[in-house]
């Protein structure tokens, strides 16, 4: 280790120490007060940071998804995706008054089908219960759940040479039962039922194990579909023949109609400032900045490999069988 990185680690060290010793001396509410005396502290989940001055009254609020879609989240290191932060900011720009309309700004491979799910079901939410316009503005890629989770948006933009698309669901597993046999290694399982051990690694997987699978491979599919018919009003048809697993970019996807039209983030905000029909404020929605994300951004600094760590833990905790709907070149 460097010295950079042992003065890294002791700045560390010691903003622990003071954290423990601030837990120890000071109650609750006098930790709220002690946070609200430095500026820009706040325990509050949502922040808002200002991103352009209008000259008129209201508010675009832009809401940032990256990273693979995952229950829980990377709160404790400051970054990466954070599933209850985004449901938590949707809420938030929801029921704000001052908000006119949200911009999310989507750039994921897609991730949990549940948590895609809980995403679509918010934006829905807030489309029709509070009546606010929701424009996604994909990056790079917005493929499978990050598709599933803009299709119910009112406009949907892409760069030409956006990543979407894979419109369907996967779930796999290793099976190594073979090499098990060649070298010897032979699996004890005590089950309560034939099926209790499905997709694992070491037995074969036979085709009643096959047909179950497949079945609930299938209805997550349907949903899928639904939603895209929805949210695109296309043919059930028309859907069927898009969502066979294939990628498209924000060209052929504006062709095929699964987006509507091509543009960078500005051009998005652009667009709903004119369709709302004032020059309001553009304010983005950022964690709180409290004690816990302070850490956490020391961490970052420590950790510059903590994104690709956190992929591949995610990817060694989704291998048994998990529903996805998952981008996974």
């Amino acid at each position: 280790m460097n010295a950079k990185r042992w003065i890294a680690l002791v700045a560390v060290l010691a903003i622990i120490a003071v954290s423990g010793a601030v837990s120890l001396v000071t109650s609750p509410a006098d930790t709220d007060d002690f946070a609200g005396g430095f500026p820009g502290f706040s325990e509050e989940p949502v922040q808002e940071r200002l991103v352009e001055q209008g000259t008129d009254e209201g508010k675009i609020a832009v809401i940032r998804l990256e990273g693979i879609i995952q229950a829980g989240g990377d709160a404790l290191f400051g970054g990466g995706y954070n599933h209850q932060l985004l449901l938590d900011q949707l809420d938030h720009a929801a029921r704000d008054a001052s908000v006119d309309g949200i911009v999310l700004r989507v750039d994921t491979p897609g991730g949990g089908v549940v948590e895609s799910d809980e995403i679509h079901d918010k934006i829905v939410e807030v489309r029709d219960e509070y009546a606010k316009d929701v424009y996604v503005s994909m990056g790079g890629q917005a493929a499978s759940g990050g598709y599933y989770v803009a299709a119910p948006a009112n406009r949907i933009y892409a760069n030409g040479q956006t990543i979407t698309g894979s419109l369907g669901v996967i779930m796999q597993s290793i099976n190594f039962a073979e090499l098990a046999d060649e070298l010897g290694i032979s699996d004890q399982t005590i089950k309560s039922g034939e099926f209790k051990d499905i997709m694992s690694a070491t037995r074969e997987m036979t085709d009643e194990d096959e047909e179950i699978l497949q079945s609930i491979v299938d209805d997550a599919y349907e949903q899928f579909l639904g939603v895209i018919e929805d949210g695109r009003d296309l043919s059930r048809s028309e859907v069927e023949e898009l969502a066979d697993g294939r990628i498209f970019t924000g060209n052929q996807a504006v062709e095929n109609g699964l987006i509507d039209d091509l543009g960078n983030l500005e051009d998005v905000i652009e667009d709903m400032k004119a369709d709302i029909g004032r020059d309001t404020d553009v304010v983005e929605y950022e964690q709180g900045f409290g004690f816990g994300s302070f850490f956490g951004l020391t961490m970052d600094q420590l950790f510059e490999q903590r994104q690709l760590n956190q992929l591949t833990e995610w990817l060694q905790q989704n291998q048994g069988g998990r529903l996805l709907y998952l981008y996974t070149n």
